[in-house]
């Protein structure tokens, strides 16, 4: 680990001390949904739309409630 001081001088140190640990943690976690598919896959669900069309299939197929 590095411990050179890297900020840049033109930022106030007041503004770095006001910040607020994980103040959008949860605004994040509730609005982050991004799955990562396998490469190979990608040639068969190129797109959201795919991907959601293949699951809402797969899930009326299995009787699941979406």
């Amino acid at each position: 680990m590095n411990d050179e001081d890297t900020l840049r001088p033109e930022y106030p140190a007041d503004l770095i001390k006001s910040g607020v640990r994980g103040k959008y943690v949860k605004r994040y976690r509730e609005g982050t949904n991004i799955v990562v598919i396998s490469p190979e896959l990608h040639k068969l669900f190129p797109d959201s739309d795919s991907v959601n069309k293949a699951l809402r299939e797969y899930a009326k197929e299995h009787e699941i409630a979406v």
